[in-house]
């Protein structure tokens, strides 16, 4: 629904993250952001612990795994990244740019759930003059080339930037830097501090969207789809590069109406100075043994399909297989897809699909 303005009015207002339990590594408290996430913490009445590293964190509530997990996804570690050493993030950008780690949504299919393992708390990192000079570093190194560096690979830090504020830190940081540029994906629309940062365009902000059939069964405690374009909307006009990203497609009854509705739904509602410099980057589902073993246990009733015998085997780039769809039903994935954004969005750039 939308007012005269044509901004969408989100149905529901998506509450922001606030953890139950909150616990510090001791040298935390020795930086700036340390001691401000403690004034925030006991502002908000909220239990307070420490720990001798963030990540080491084992004394979590709860009668069963289901449970602990649970209250790990409620649970807040503030420390100190010590590894300076930046991960690969292809082919979204150069490198993972490392401000958080974890995330409070509960998206049945995201590759947090094994790649954070048994550690799914969050984790806040507040020694951000340290990784930013890292940055620097990589960036000089890879001069004149520009270096892209993805903010979240490993966290969704929009949840967490009225906590952290690292996003707007970072941002103000890329937008000096006539070499470096940020990216990031969210699920939340809560953009408000980002809105008046010094961006200076070197940073792209990109929405992660699907099927309405996907964002109803498989992303609950994420902001709904009118609040995401609503910040979108927002984004735009801040004048930040604006994308989207459709992750995962999911083959599912009545999936081209879906897709089809969902790239109409966009146009509809994008302000015009959003189109020249538009892009959209397109993931199908893909899930490993691991992973699946673990979805099915922390989400018992999930209509996720993970049939290995409809899939097909494709070798990671960490010697890792995954499954993901055969090539007929990608192809079909993609050129529908595809054609519906060059459709309704001429001038967009599709990155890439994967």
């Amino acid at each position: 629904m939308s007012n005269s303005t044509g901004i969408l009015t989100p149905v529901r207002e998506t509450q922001v993250f606030v953890p139950e339990l909150v616990y510090f590594e001791p040298s935390a408290l020795d930086y700036p952001k340390g001691q401000k996430i403690l004034e925030w913490a006991k502002q908000q009445g909220l239990p307070i612990q420490m720990t001798t590293s963030h990540n080491r964190i084992t004394n979590l509530p709860g009668d069963s795994e289901l449970a602990k997990y649970r209250i790990a996804k409620r649970t807040l570690v503030v420390g100190i990244r010590k590894t300076l050493k930046f991960d690969q993030s292809k082919p979204s950008a150069e490198y993972a740019i490392p401000i958080a780690t974890g995330c409070m949504a509960h998206c049945h299919y995201c590759y947090l759930q094994t790649t954070l393992g048994a550690k799914p708390y969050i984790r806040i990192y507040v020694n951000t003059n340290d990784i930013l000079k890292q940055a620097a570093q990589y960036i000089e190194e890879r001069a004149p080339e520009i270096t892209r560096f993805e903010a979240a690979c490993t966290s969704d830090p929009v949840g967490l930037e009225h906590i952290s504020g690292s996003l707007k830190e970072c941002i103000e940081f890329m937008g000096q830097q006539p070499l470096g540029r940020l990216r990031f994906v969210t699920k939340f629309h809560h953009v408000e501090p980002l809105l008046d940062a010094k961006h200076n365009k070197h940073t792209r902000i990109r929405f992660s969207v699907n099927a309405n059939y996907v964002i109803k069964h498989f992303e609950p405690g994420t902001s709904s789809f009118s609040e995401r374009i609503t910040a979108a909307q927002k984004i735009a006009a801040a004048g930040y590069p604006l994308g989207f990203i459709i992750a995962p497609i999911i083959w599912h009854e009545g999936w081209e109406e879906g897709y089809a509705d969902l790239i109409k739904r966009l146009s509809e509602v994008l302000p015009n100075e959003s189109i020249s410099d538009l892009t959209f980057e397109l993931i199908q589902h893909r899930f490993t043994k691991t992973a699946k073993n673990i979805i099915q246990q922390r989400y018992p009733k999930t209509k996720l399909e993970m049939d290995e015998n409809n899939r097909k085997y494709k070798w990671g780039r960490w010697g890792q297989g995954k499954y993901v769809y055969p090539d007929e039903q990608a192809k079909l994935l993609k050129e529908f897809i595809s054609g519906q954004i060059t459709e309704h969005f001429p001038e967009a750039k599709i990155e890439y699909f994967t």
